[in-house]
């Protein structure tokens, strides 16, 4: 029974339940791997370009009827030359960018903003590298019949039935027009083929931007759920970013270490050691020429206190006991902190007696 629950925790804890941390997030888009989807750049060119036809149609209108109305009346009678070809080119190739101008710039601009309001400015080459994994065949098989490839098999079916059902609606209301053509003249025949292209694209790019939505949420859901982590994988995240708790540890050791041994050797520079007497120790020095007040370079505690006056004596510096003040300073004061001001009798007291004793007058 205690496998059995200990085997139950370790399964919990793989399972990914747990939102994506934003450095998983951070990761993911470096690799280009976001929520996109393909179908609404698709839909909303689609839906840009007849809107475009609509918003410009008399200019469309003015050049095609321009182009065709120099070939009949002035190009018919031209003399064919190969200069005379070459220029008439030049001349229609002008005309038809001036023609398509417009559309071309809503297209670039329209697939430019509909890529940027689902994953903003993204450059990565990341999706561009070879990876052998992508042409397993057992993978590649496995993906056949995978959800995702099902999914995407159910919205081209969708798509095909929408698309059909609108044209054949469309057709059949516009039947009678559509027997009547051979009757009408040229122009109105261009009208009413103008007019039921653009009302199929227009509803056919309505109905496609409509479904691109209901992918994109789809696809977000799906990029939201491959990012879940276990509560595990967060654990060793955190442990990659933070570094692990034993070497940190023992990276503070060392420099504790370091500190302590540092501290150490300034210890022989003291003028005086003040102590409780075992169980503080706080080394002091001033230099008139450099300091404003006496400052604390070593103090300790205990076994620390105890090393501090061992090494005091070694260099023959001097050790007094005053155990108010050697608390006072220990507590108060950090080392390489000057004494505060209301101790400086105290201190100076210490420090007259010191330099009496080694002959000195500061």
């Amino acid at each position: 029974m205690r496998f059995r629950y200990v085997l139950n925790l370790q399964l919990f804890a793989e399972e990914k339940t747990e939102q994506a941390t934003p450095k998983k997030r951070q990761d993911a888009r470096k690799k280009g791997q976001v929520a996109k989807s393909m179908e609404v750049p698709g839909s909303i060119i689609l839906l840009s370009s007849f809107l475009c036809l609509l918003i410009f149609s008399r200019y469309f209108k003015d050049h095609f009827v321009r182009l065709f109305t120099d070939v009949f009346l002035h190009r018919l009678n031209m003399t064919v030359s190969i200069d005379n070809v070459v220029m008439m080119l030049g001349e229609y190739g002008i005309q038809i960018l001036l023609m398509i101008a417009p559309l071309f710039i809503v297209v670039i601009v329209m697939a430019l903003l509909a890529d940027y309001m689902m994953v903003g400015f993204l450059l990565t080459g990341e999706p561009l590298k070879v990876k052998f994994s992508k042409i397993d065949p057992i993978k590649g098989f496995k993906n056949i019949f995978s959800l995702r490839s099902l999914v995407q098999f159910f919205k081209s079916v969708l798509k095909l039935i929408i698309i059909g059902y609108l044209v054949y609606s469309i057709l059949w209301h516009e039947r009678g027009d559509i027997a009547a053509l051979s009757y009408m003249n040229v122009d109105a025949i261009f009208q009413f083929t103008a007019h039921l292209t653009l009302n199929l694209g227009l509803k056919i790019g309505a109905a496609l931007f409509v479904l691109a939505m209901l992918d994109y949420m789809y696809q977000r859901y799906e990029h939201e759920k491959s990012l879940k982590m276990s509560k595990q994988d967060i654990k060793d995240e955190y442990k990659k970013m933070e570094g692990d708790p034993l070497i940190k540890g023992k990276i503070r050791e060392r420099q504790r270490r370091m500190a302590l041994q540092r501290m150490m050797q300034e210890v022989p520079k003291a003028d005086v050691i003040i102590t409780n007497p075992t169980h503080f120790a706080v080394a002091i020095k001033y230099d008139g020429t450099q300091m404003d007040a006496p400052q604390i370079i070593a103090k300790g505690q205990d076994y620390l206190a105890l090393r501090i006056k061992e090494v005091a004596k070694e260099h023959g510096v001097i050790t007094m006991e005053n155990k108010p003040l050697a608390r006072a300073l220990y507590n108060r004061v950090e080392i390489g902190e000057s004494i505060p001001a209301d101790l400086f009798q105290a201190v100076a007291e210490v420090l007259a007696y010191v330099y009496k004793l080694k002959g000195k007058v500061k």
